[in-house]
């Protein structure tokens, strides 16, 4: 599997799809409700979505032709090609669809590819707001806008990354909790709070604002992101020697048999 090949073509997919997100941006956006978790984030899809979706496939697909590539696309069914295939497209085409509606930023798009073992080989994570690329191949580090990237953590606070306000948060005082610990072991003063943003770039603005995390706590009811929302970033993460796993931190599988969701393992994100 060339995989410099195939990134240079999920990264040609994301700015494409960029493309047609930039051209939607100030625009009045239709949203749309589908079957999803108990999450509205994961319930809404606009026409940009499908449409950031289409140009993807329209780079992908040839691709899976001729190197035998599932696909797994958010807007799609998932048609278990997953399971069948060595590898497989792993593909959110608007992440953060909500902070897209209310032109808020933190929508992105995100392709990895993934093995059968649900280990990403692949990250490719396209930020709309900053114009920032950031790529990662396994074993071949992480970069952002092409140079190589690396984690500095000049802050002393903890920042907690997070899709919903702590206020707004249901388990708000066990997170609270945790956040306190690790401000104590850190030795820091506080812990300062960026919310909004997509999943995917949730994760990718911990990296940018060092110390920080940015965790999902287990839970029964669907939800909790998807695979397609972790996957590219997993692989960035584990070039940068950073964690990225369940919430109890145990390694993510990023190809489970049973469902698409992680609501029952959690997430966790780490500098």
């Amino acid at each position: 599997m060339d995989l410099q090949h195939l990134t240079k073509i999920a990264i040609k997919a994301a700015l494409a799809a960029g493309e047609i997100i930039q051209k939607a941006i100030h625009e009045d956006v239709i949203v749309v409700h589908k079957e999803g978790g108990n999450t509205i984030a994961s319930q809404v899809v606009t026409k940009v979505d499908l449409a950031c979706e289409q140009t993807i496939l329209k780079h992908l697909k040839p691709t899976c032709k001729s190197f035998d590539i599932g696909l797994l696309s958010e807007e799609s069914k998932d048609d278990g090609s997953r399971f069948e295939k060595d590898f497989f497209w792993c593909i959110d085409p608007l992440d953060g669809t909500l902070a897209f509606v209310n032109k808020y930023p933190g929508f992105s798009v995100a392709i990895a590819l993934v093995d059968k073992n649900g280990i990403v080989q692949i990250g490719v994570v396209y930020d709309l707001s900053t114009k920032n690329l950031y790529t990662a191949i396994k074993n071949k580090g992480a970069f952002k806008n092409g140079q190589p990237w690396k984690v500095t953590s000049n802050n002393q606070y903890l920042t907690y990354v997070t899709d919903k306000q702590l206020s707004e948060t249901p388990n708000k005082t066990k997170i609270l909790a945790l956040l306190g610990d690790k401000i104590s072991s850190l030795k820091l003063s506080n812990f300062k709070e960026i919310a909004g943003a997509g999943a995917v770039l949730n994760a990718i603005l911990v990296v940018e604002n060092a110390p920080a995390l940015f965790l999902k706590l287990p839970k029964k009811e669907k939800g909790g992101g998807s695979l397609w929302d972790f996957a590219a970033t997993s692989c960035i993460f584990n070039e940068l020697g950073l964690r990225a796993s369940t919430f109890n931190g145990s390694e993510l599988n990023l190809n489970p048999k049973e469902t698409s969701f992680m609501n029952t393992e959690g997430i966790y994100f780490s500098t």
